[in-house]
């Protein structure tokens, strides 16, 4: 059952007060005849997964710039990709991306499929980004549904029934509300009105568009919700890694595994990351130094205490594991942001020293 009341007030405020965004066709150009490009809404879709909207704008510039349309990303070393992508966390997207690139052209001649289910077969793209695809790309009305919209419906309709249990409930009612006009603009009308007007806290109910039929303000209750259920204590792992530096600069790193976390970046030898604290295992022998600062970086499902043990290696230090990167090609920006931690920190002991 569909029921677009909200319709026209969201979209004619949304009309006016549309974020600009690099990836966006506005819905000035909209009107205009000017349709958005599937490859840049897939490309930022999956960029915004799990990051802010002011973290992407410049990954996503950058990676326009330096890969232009699907064939040029496909055609692109993975190793060249993933440094770029270096810093946006949650690797396994970079990999995907790749994949997915590779199968729009290989299986789609470079033309990403126009429907919901037809996207929902290439690698990495999910029940949300498939349906944001397809009605902002290709303007079908599927339901899209990311944690502003969830906010929107749950104030919208008072739902208390907290999340993540909520979920099922909210993308129903969200789908009740989902237009056949103007469903990509509604969709981002949705997204834009929870980032600037119903936020999380201090929601701006005075300059909402739905505040007349808005259940959650009618009850005084808007900034309560949605309610969430309580979060589970996360684990905690150690590790350590391992800073070798050769006299000439070279730095010893090594590319992890693709599967697994960080799968396919570079990154300090270590050892495993465990609850109980891990035994020494330098990828070569030398005097190896521990730093008296611990590297902390937070995960999604656990928190990570490294020790950073540093050496100055010979010339003709021979690893167990990793090779050694010229200084000249060594770029800090290109390791995951847990591993420039480790090169920051190492940094600042030798600036000390």
């Amino acid at each position: 059952m569909r029921d677009i009341g909200i319709g026209s007030d969201l979209l004619g405020w949304y009309d006016t007060h549309a974020r600009a965004m690099p990836w966006r066709v506005g819905p000035a150009e909209r009107k205009a005849g000017i349709r958005p490009d599937p490859y840049r809404v897939w490309l930022s879709e999956v960029m915004l997964q799990q990051t802010t909207v002011a973290a992407v704008d410049g990954y996503f510039r950058r990676f326009t710039t330096r890969w232009p349309d699907v064939g040029a990303l496909a055609a692109a070393e993975d190793a060249d990709v993933l440094a770029e992508w270096a810093g946006l966390g949650y690797y396994a997207r970079a990999r995907n991306l790749l994949k997915c690139a590779r199968r729009v052209v290989q299986d789609h001649g470079g033309r990403f499929p126009d429907t919901r289910d037809a996207l929902l077969d290439l690698p990495g793209i999910g029940t949300y980004t498939a349906a944001a695809i397809a009605a902002i790309a290709f303007d079908e009305p599927a339901t899209v549904v990311d944690g502003n919209v969830e906010r929107v419906i749950a104030r919208l309709h008072a739902v208390e029934t907290p999340l993540p249990a909520a979920k099922p409930e909210l993308t129903t009612l969200a789908a009740r509300h989902t237009p056949r006009d103007r469903p990509g603009d509604h969709a981002q009308a949705m997204m834009d009105l929870g980032a600037t007007v119903c936020t999380p806290r201090s929601p701006r109910c005075t300059e909402c568009p739905l505040r007349g039929t808005c259940k959650a303000r009618t009850m005084g209750i808007a900034s309560e919700l949605p309610r969430r259920a309580p979060k589970k204590t996360k684990p905690v792992r150690q590790g350590i890694a391992y800073v070798g530096l050769r006299a000439d600069g070279a730095a010893l790193l090594e590319r992890r595994p693709d599967s697994g976390l960080l799968g396919g970046m570079l990154g300090w030898p270590g050892s495993d990351w465990s609850e109980a604290a891990p035994e020494a295992a330098p990828p070569v022998p030398a005097d190896w130094r521990e730093l008296p600062s611990e590297v902390r970086h937070t995960f999604t499902h656990f928190h990570l205490l490294l020790r950073v043990r540093t050496a100055i290696l010979p010339q003709d230090a021979n690893p167990d594991r990793g090779e050694f990167v010229p200084a000249g090609q060594f770029r800090p920006g290109d390791l995951p942001t847990v591993m420039r931690k480790v090169h920051d920190v190492a940094s600042r002991a030798r600036a000390t020293d």
